[in-house]
């Protein structure tokens, strides 16, 4: 789990949007920048090369 407050700060280093927090996959999801950026024991990996893309239906979800 993501602190909201923490969240309310962090940023895409890759496009600077506001990322959001997909609890069911732990990862924080940039649709600017269409990358997915790993949550791993709590503690968000904010690393372009750790990222995975999204897919195209992930980007047009909410």
């Amino acid at each position: 789990m993501i602190d909201k407050k923490l969240l309310s700060i962090l940023v895409c280093p890759v496009s600077k949007a506001p990322l959001e927090y997909d609890k069911e996959n732990q990862e924080l999801i940039c649709k600017a920048s269409g990358l997915a950026y790993p949550v791993k024991d709590g503690i968000p990996v904010m690393l372009e090369s750790e990222a995975r893309k999204l897919t195209a239906d992930e980007k047009l979800k909410k």
